[in-house]
C-alpha cells in the first residue's frame, strides 16, 4: 500500500469523522437518489480532494444519455461515477451502464456509490467489455486511526490518481491474484525448480516436470483457477513477460558480443 502524504492523511481523517454521521443521518432518513449525489459531490471534494467546480462534472453526457457524475485531471476524463440513493443495495448489474460509458470514452475506471458505499472498477478492454472490481469501501466503518483505511481510502484521492498508485495497487492484485499465482505455477521455470527440491527429497525417484504439471493441474490447484477467461489472461501475461524476458536476454548477449568484437578490432589492427 502506498505511503499517504501527511497532509492528505490529516484530511481523511478529519473527513472521516465529519461525514460518518452524516451519512448515518441520510440512511436513517433514506433520502434519494439526487440528494445522494450532492453528498457524494461534497464528498469528492472534502475527501478525496477534487476541486467540485472544475474537475466534478455533472450528467456527463454520452451518445444522448447521461452518467451521474464525472472527474476530469488537467481536462482529461479520469472516471465515470455512478450513484445509486444511499439506502439502495449496490449490484454489479448497477455499474455495467457506466462501464459501458466509459469504454466508449476510452476510459479505464469506474466509480459505484450510495455514498456509503463506495466500489471502484477498472474497465477490462476485451470482447465484450468487461470490468473487474479493484477497491471496495464501506465508509461508515472506517476506523480514522487505522492507518490501512487510510490507505485505502488514498487509492481514489486525487493526489493518489496523480502519483498513479491506483493502478500500482491494481497490478499488485493481479500479480497476486489466485489465476495468476496458479498460471505461474505451471511455467517451466517454476515446474523445473519444484522438480529439483522433489529429486532432492526423494533421490530414488524419477519424476519429469509433465508429471508435477499434472498433479498440479488434476489434484492441487482449483478448476476454477484453471480455466475461464481470467486464467486464460494470466497465462498470456506470462506468456509475453517470457517472450519480452528472451528477447531481452538476447539483445544483451548481441551486444556483449559486439562489445567484444569492437574491443578486439584495435588489437587485431595494431597486430
Amino acid at each position: 500500500m502506498p505511503n499517504v502524504p501527511k497532509r492528505v492523511a490529516d484530511r481523511l481523517v478529519a473527513n472521516i469523522k465529519r461525514f460518518q454521521p452524516v451519512l448515518a443521518e441520510a440512511r436513517k432518513r433514506d433520502v434519494g437518489e439526487a440528494d445522494t449525489v450532492t453528498i457524494v459531490k461534497d464528498m469528492l471534494a472534502d475527501v478525496f480532494g477534487y476541486d467540485k467546480y472544475t474537475e466534478v462534472t455533472s450528467e456527463y453526457a454520452i451518445r444522448g444519455t447521461y452518467c451521474d457524475l464525472a472527474t476530469r485531471i488537467d481536462n482529461a476524463l479520469q472516471a465515470l461515477i455512478e450513484v445509486k440513493a444511499i439506502g439502495l443495495e449496490l449490484k454489479d448489474a448497477h455499474v455495467k451502464q457506466a462501464v459501458d460509458y466509459a469504454a466508449n470514452q476510452g476510459a479505464d475506471w469506474v466509480l459505484l456509490t450510495n455514498g456509503q458505499h463506495w466500489r471502484v472498477y477498472r474497465v477490462v478492454f476485451a470482447k465484450p467489455i468487461d470490468h473487474e472490481l479493484v477497491v471496495e469501501i464501506d465508509f461508515c466503518v472506517l476506523n480514522p486511526r487505522a492507518d490501512s483505511d487510510i490507505e485505502l481510502l488514498y487509492l481514489w484521492c486525487k493526489e493518489g490518481w496523480v502519483r498513479s498508485v491506483l493502478g500500482e495497487y491494481h497490478n499488485q492484485r493481479q500479480a497476486l491474484s489466485r489465476f495468476f499465482v496458479g498460471a505461474m505455477l505451471q511455467t517451466d521455470a517454476v515446474l523445473d525448480v519444484i522438480r529439483r527440491e522433489l529429486r532432492r527429497v526423494s533421490p530414488d525417484v524419477k519424476i519429469d516436470s509433465e508429471q508435477i504439471r499434472r498433479v498440479l493441474v488434476d489434484e492441487v490447484i482449483k478448476r476454477e483457477v484453471l480455466d475461464g477467461d481470467k486464467a486464460e489472461d494470466a497465462r498470456r501475461k506470462i506468456a509475453r513477460s517470457a517472450s519480452r524476458a528472451l528477447r531481452e536476454d538476447a539483445r544483451r548477449r548481441t551486444e556483449s558480443r559486439d562489445a567484444g568484437a569492437a574491443a578486439a578490432a584495435p588489437e587485431s589492427a595494431a597486430d
